[in-house]
């Protein structure tokens, strides 16, 4: 089957089933954004790091919902979107979840919609915080392995099943101590980590990314275990973290060291988790940003940088998935939105 066969038959306008899921109505979609969705090529998936938010009426959603209502009925209809093609399960990172909590996510979902799922912090976390963050003490499972496969890695790959897209352990800022010298010995266990978690679950090859919170630790190094390790490099786009490019320049020495000028080629799926606009603290951006019904902080370099390597995903081969955040520009569908046009063109 054709890229345009298979975008023209996953995004028509969803059924009349999908459009009362729940109770739930999707937004009215214009032709604009159909087309739009037509033309993106199938291997690109866009989506927001959650999907309980009522500002988002009339751009995800059809009606007045509160974010409770949302957070429990309203994946089936943001999943009806026709560039809203994957989503972030972040409150995976709060609390492990159970297996029968993934196979519901997976049974809201149509077949080529993909889920990026956050490791728990009691893996990727080096400290135990208390109520407000503040460190109260080493994390004895930090980077237990058999806990993440126990906790993580089966549950999600069992429970969403085809629908899995990337597991992306995002570290927790590390305190000085670890990553003094480039972070040596911590880079070095996280290899260790990283090659004792499963590569078959019941017939599914997990993909594994590594995001980071420590600018510092972004060295060849770094780059070099995870190819060894066979992780991905998760682009995290974050005030505490070097510009899209820096990190784009590390994904590129990763898959092509010996590439020459443009015309280099990924070895894996590009990951991206588009989290905060350069500048602003969390709280600041959304405080700012709420209701997070419109783009208040247009990031052009940003998108700009995601769009070259959407291209570079889809000349390789290699899907994308790009999540953005409410945090990022203002309002996380709409990013997405914009950004699917600078990927398509004019």
């Amino acid at each position: 089957m054709s890229n345009d066969e298979t975008a023209g038959s996953l995004f028509e306008p969803p059924p009349e089933s999908a459009r009362a899921a729940g109770g739930i109505e999707p937004a009215a979609i214009d032709d604009d954004l159909l087309r739009l969705g037509r033309r993106l090529p199938p291997e690109i998936f866009l989506g927001t790091s959650s999907w309980s938010f009522p500002g988002w009426q009339r751009i995800v959603y059809g009606g007045t919902y509160t974010a409770t209502q949302l957070a429990r009925l309203g994946l089936a209809a943001y999943s009806a979107h026709p560039l809203l093609r994957a989503v972030g399960i972040d409150r995976s990172f709060y609390k492990p979840l159970p297996l029968q909590q993934y196979e519901a996510y997976a049974r809201q979902v149509p077949e080529h919609f993909r889920f990026l799922v956050k490791a728990p912090a009691l893996i990727t976390d080096a400290l135990l915080r208390g109520e407000r963050g503040q460190q109260a003490a080493e994390n004895p499972s930090f980077l237990d392995a058999a806990l993440a496969s126990e906790q993580f890695v089966l549950p999600a790959l069992r429970g969403l099943g085809h629908r899995a897209g990337p597991l992306v352990f995002q570290l927790s800022p590390l305190p000085r101590r670890m990553t003094a010298d480039g972070g040596r010995e911590m880079i070095d266990g996280l290899g260790v980590f990283l090659r004792q978690l499963p590569r078959d679950v019941d017939g599914l090859a997990p993909v594994y990314a590594v995001e980071l919170r420590n600018a510092e630790m972004l060295t060849p190094r770094f780059v070099r275990m995870l190819h060894d390790a066979g992780a991905r490099l998760c682009l995290g786009i974050h005030a505490a973290m070097p510009a899209a490019a820096r990190q784009a320049a590390a994904l590129r020495a990763m898959d092509a060291a010996d590439s020459e000028g443009d015309d280099w080629r990924l070895k894996g799926p590009l990951i991206v988790r588009w989290n905060l606009h350069a500048g602003l603290r969390y709280e600041e951006a959304k405080n700012r940003y709420a209701p997070f019904d419109r783009l208040l902080d247009t990031d052009l370099i940003t998108r700009g940088t995601l769009a070259h390597l959407a291209h570079v995903a889809i000349r390789s081969h290699q899907p994308a998935f790009i999540i953005a955040n409410n945090k990022a520009e203002g309002s996380a569908p709409l990013t997405c939105i914009e950004l699917a046009r600078s990927i398509v063109g004019p």
